[in-house]
């Protein structure tokens, strides 16, 4: 298992600059489009830009190092460019755990992008690699889903990891071992402003 895209130095700088315009326009109250990327002037060699497929991403918010706010989508419905611009405003200011963040908060807030390759089926839980591997789990019309870093800032082995998952899904521990029980696996770059 490997990453399906890469992603250069100046596209991910492009999205970290895409994901501030969103949010510094949102604290303003300002009505900001999606500014659509030069993709000549972002393209390395003659690959074709991952901003254009069609990836999920988190935007991941921390303010004096606790998260802040948290939001993203698993599958890419659109360009990942409109993607991020789309989950840093939500995750800055719709993260239902959270008030929205302020403009004071905005200057002491670090931002994290989490892009994620496709989801596929988990072929053997024992294979799963904590720091490496997103999760997610759907079980009985429950859902919940770990970014691959999650478990690693919590310290957690791998069936804590899959239990912790199960417990996110509203689900007790162990659920991932039930028939029926839909277990996927996926990689994510991540990195930061």
């Amino acid at each position: 298992m490997a990453l399906s895209f890469q992603l250069s130095a100046a596209e991910r700088n492009w999205l970290i600059q895409t994901a501030r315009r969103s949010i510094e326009s949102a604290l303003a109250g300002l009505v900001v489009a999606e500014k659509e990327p030069d993709w000549q002037a972002l393209l390395t060699d003659s690959d074709t830009s991952a901003l254009q497929r069609h990836l999920g991403s988190f935007v991941t918010l921390n303010c004096h190092g606790q998260l802040r706010g948290c939001i993203g989508s698993i599958i890419g419905r659109e360009p990942l460019w409109r993607n991020v611009w789309r989950m840093a405003r939500a995750a800055a200011l719709e993260d239902p755990r959270f008030s929205p963040l302020s403009l004071a908060e905005w200057s002491h807030t670090e931002l994290h992008i989490s892009v994620l390759d496709e989801l596929t089926l988990c072929p053997d839980p024992s294979e799963i690699c904590v720091g490496r591997h997103g999760l997610a789990l759907e079980y009985a019309g429950r859902s919940g889903v770990f970014l691959p870093q999650v478990p690693v800032e919590q310290g957690w082995d791998r069936l804590a990891y899959l239990d912790h998952l199960c417990l996110k899904a509203g689900l007790p521990r162990g659920t991932w071992q039930q028939a029926g029980a839909r277990l996927y696996w996926y990689e994510a770059l991540v990195f930061a402003a």
